[in-house]
């Protein structure tokens, strides 16, 4: 089985494509089949999200090392079009305010199809359609800030770390 765990910049050669709806491409173990129906393992740092067109690398049985683009998913979603920047930014702060995933578009949010915020935003007087797209939302004010460095690997082997825990004794 061909296993993913390296991300990459730029490739010479892609050798397969894997298509993903954004929910397992926020998982950090992952089993699933390229577009050629071939079986691939995707290991990644708990909290990597994979992005439409992102490049991950890994190695097969044999050591033969490939190259898979990640393409987002068609899924079920609701696209929110309001009549003036204001009136979307409210349905934006009120989406926000509960803490609901939005990918933010130029000129309209896209969210997973939920008709109890459909029913808030059409209450908001936003234009709510039901749509099969790509879903990437924002990765929120601490997601996109920072990056770690382990050579390009995803998953690296975990260090050991002493955890404190309340009632630990502590040397002073």
């Amino acid at each position: 089985m061909l296993i993913l765990n390296t991300k990459v910049e730029h490739a010479e050669l892609v050798q397969g494509e894997l298509i993903l709806p954004y929910e397992l491409r926020e998982k950090s173990r992952l089993r699933a089949a390229l577009t050629t129906g071939e079986e691939v393992g995707v290991f990644t740092v708990r909290g990597t999200v994979l992005r439409h067109g992102d490049l991950i690398k890994g190695s097969d049985d044999e050591g033969l090392e490939r190259v898979v683009r990640i393409l987002a998913a068609a899924e079920a979603t609701y696209r929110i079009e309001c009549t003036s920047p204001h009136a979307l930014l409210r349905c934006a702060f009120h989406l926000g305010n509960r803490h609901t995933q939005a990918h933010v578009g130029d000129g309209f949010l896209r969210i997973r199809k939920d008709p109890v915020l459909k029913e808030m935003l059409e209450g908001l007087h936003a234009t709510v359609t039901e749509e099969l797209a790509a879903f990437e939302p924002e990765s929120g004010a601490y997601g996109g800030g920072h990056h770690h460095h382990h050579d390009g690997l995803l998953a690296p082997v975990p260090l050991r770390q002493k955890i404190h825990r309340p009632g630990d004794e502590t040397a002073v």
